[in-house]
């Protein structure tokens, strides 16, 4: 167990928000020095930190080599890390090193070595896992601090690591800009309907996943394989305290006679209200894909009988060029042959003037 109870739930009650930008500079250093491989990647964060809520707004690689087979041989270069924080505090003073990343998936056996040397830099240092190949829909983030757990039996304390919530937030300039990103990734022939659609249904598949999570860890603590946590469950308790009674069922009239001045009311209005507004929103979205398809299939009509009509011309036109080629021809022909005979009647006219100048000297 951590070291106190009231440290831990300091720890758990802070809020990491990651901008987008560390995510695209983290993804890029993996892309650029670790890509099909088994590395992982490491490097700094730098943003705020005021105690209760921890702001990751920038980050830079830093060179970082592991062994493999031993993972307790790792080289960091420290020096590196000086240098680029004194270069990053003259841009942006406000921007100060709160910790580190790396690019997992999961936590290994050397991250408390690596904490402990980024205590030099910063007392409470912040290790965030960016995981840059998710398999799952959800924040590919995971945020842990490092705390003193003390052990029953009186042992000496050893270090260990608290997961905090952490969330991806962006301000004004970056949502601009990772718009842009997203329209040279999004399909332009893909309506803002099917966008829609397509975003909730990913929020719900990362919502199951996150109640599916749930319901492992409630298994996992009635069978005994993990302590009773009462802080999780008040907050567990808390969240299903939110959701509406959908499955309120009406009173009966047993229940109406032992409780005579109890009104009965329909319980089921809500369950009602939200059916009909599915059914409307679902009816919606019907006739807009009917719609849409009529549209479609009503272009596709009009391109095809443009098509035939441009061919149909073109094979008029190609006739009528292919007559008055003919008819060049023809001419032409005919002008040849007039050529011809007009040449043979001169050659033949020389000859007999030659023939009669002939018979003349003779005589």
């Amino acid at each position: 167990m951590p070291a106190t109870t009231a440290e831990t739930l300091a720890l758990t009650s802070r809020t990491v928000s990651v901008a987008p930008l560390v995510l695209l500079s983290v993804a890029d250093h993996y892309g650029r020095t670790a890509k099909g491989t088994k590395k992982r990647v490491v490097g700094v964060l730098l943003g705020q930190n005021d105690g209760r809520n921890v702001r990751v707004s920038n980050s830079f690689a830093v060179p970082f080599e592991e062994d493999e087979k031993d993972p307790s041989v790792w080289f960091l270069d420290h020096n590196y890390v000086e240098s680029m924080n004194d270069m990053f505090k003259k841009v942006n003073a406000r921007e100060k090193l709160i910790g580190w990343y790396h690019s997992g998936p999961k936590l290994r056996a050397s991250d408390l070595e690596i904490n402990e040397l980024f205590k030099r830099y910063t007392s409470d240092p912040l290790l965030v896992i960016i995981d840059v190949q998710p398999k799952e829909v959800g924040v590919p983030t995971d945020a842990y601090f490092a705390v003193e757990e003390i052990k029953d039996d009186g042992t000496t304390t050893t270090k260990t690591f608290v997961h905090t919530p952490s969330t991806i937030e962006a301000e004004e300039a970056e949502e601009i800009g990772v718009e842009h990103l997203l329209r040279d990734i999004r399909d332009v022939a893909v309506g803002t309907l099917s966008t829609r659609i397509t975003s909730q249904l990913q929020s719900l598949q990362g919502l199951h996943l996150r109640l599916r999570d749930i319901g492992h860890y409630l298994q996992k603590v009635l069978d005994g394989e993990l302590p009773v946590n009462h802080a999780i469950l008040g907050n567990l308790q808390d969240v299903f305290n939110l959701l509406p009674n959908l499955s309120t069922p009406k009173p009966t009239a047993a229940t109406a006679d032992a409780t005579p001045g109890m009104p009965t009311v329909d319980n089921s209005e809500l369950s009602r209200a939200m059916s009909i507004k599915t059914n409307d929103q679902l009816m919606s979205i019907y006739l807009s894909s009917l719609i849409r398809a009529i549209t479609a299939f009503h272009d596709l009509i009009e391109n095809k009988i443009q098509n035939r009509q441009q061919q149909e011309e073109k094979d008029a036109g190609t006739g009528a060029e292919k007559d008055e080629k003919e008819k060049a021809e023809g001419k032409d022909g005919e002008k040849k042959e007039e050529d011809k005979e007009g040449k043979a009647n001169g050659v033949n006219g020389e000859t007999k003037g030659k023939g009669k100048e002939g018979e003349g000297k003779k005589s």
